[in-house]
Order: structure tokens, then C-alpha cells, then sequence
């Protein structure tokens, strides 16, 4: 697909790696935790949770592979995405004088949300492997508060930064 915008290199800075280092760090760390998890647990295990955080639906143990899975495809995802920001949607004209700027911001969005992504992920599958082990029968009441909040927050957050980029 075409877009007509400049194909420039994006160079890292320091937060960028420590982005993309934590992001693989916590999926590394989701993915062990299952693993060592997965041999202590019940046949049945929780895999739905009410507002409350109380336990309201059950599948069996193997879907707690879904997802590691569903969080190691994201992330390559992403990591491949971010290797291409021309292709990226902007709400601006993308020129040679503004690319720069606005591809580091958008690959910085991507960067974000992998990481917010991993560390959801990783929420979720204590939270089941701790329901499931019978330590705690609902998720802590923050953890809903907190995915929702973020997920509204950070995209006004975005929006008045990218603004001001662009002024």
C-alpha cells in the first residue's frame, strides 16, 4: 500500500529500548509463570471475572495457554508494526519537516501499548492462576479501575500531545 509519505529511519533513544526490553521482559516472565503454574493446577480453572472481580465463568486449564499466546502474537505484532510508522494512521499531513517527530510519537503509542498490553496480560494470568490455586476466589478490586482508566486516559492523553507536536 502506497501512502505517499517519506520512509525515514526512526532512531531509538534510550526509552524506546527500555520499552521494548520491558515488554519482552513481561511476556518472557507471563510465559514461565505459566508454565510453572500450569502443572499445579486444577483440571477447571476460573477464565471469567464480573465487575466485582468475582469468578462468574470456568474452562478447563488449557486455556490458560490462550493467553501467552494471544500476548506473544500481539507483541510480534507490534514489534513489527513499529518497523514501519509511514504505514501507521496519522491525523495529520506527514511531510519531510514533520516525519520525524510524528513517527518517533506513533512508535512511542506502539511502544506503550505492548507495554500496557504485557502487563495486563500478566495481571489476568495471576489472577487466574491464583483464583484457580485457591488463594484469592476474585480479582483485586483495582485491576478493572485500572485497565479501564488507562484505556480512556491515555488516548485524550495522546490526542493533546499529538496536538501540540503539530502545532
Amino acid at each position: 500500500m502506497k501512502t505517499g509519505r517519506p520512509k525515514i529511519n526512526v532512531p531509538l533513544e534510550g526509552l524506546d529500548i527500555i520499552l521494548d526490553m520491558l515488554s519482552a521482559t513481561l511476556l518472557i516472565l507471563l510465559i514461565a509463570y505459566t508454565v510453572i503454574s500450569y502443572s499445579e493446577l486444577p483440571d477447571t480453572i476460573p477464565s471469567h471475572f464480573n465487575a466485582k472481580g468475582e469468578v462468574d465463568g470456568y474452562s478447563g486449564k488449557s486455556m490458560l495457554w490462550l493467553i501467552p499466546a494471544i500476548g506473544f502474537v500481539l507483541f510480534v505484532g507490534l514489534y513489527i508494526l513499529n518497523k514501519f510508522p509511514h504505514m501507521h494512521n496519522y491525523m495529520v499531513n506527514i511531510t519531510e519537516e514533520n516525519a520525524l517527530k510524528n513517527y518517533r510519537f506513533s512508535t512511542r503509542i506502539v511502544r506503550f501499548t505492548n507495554l500496557f498490553l504485557m502487563l495486563t496480560f500478566g495481571i489476568i494470568t495471576y489472577s487466574i492462576v491464583d483464583s484457580a490455586s485457591g488463594n484469592n476466589s476474585k480479582m483485586d478490586s483495582w485491576v478493572l479501575p485500572f485497565i479501564i482508566g488507562t484505556s480512556l486516559i491515555l488516548p485524550v492523553l495522546i490526542l493533546i500531545y499529538q496536538k501540540r507536536i503539530n502545532k
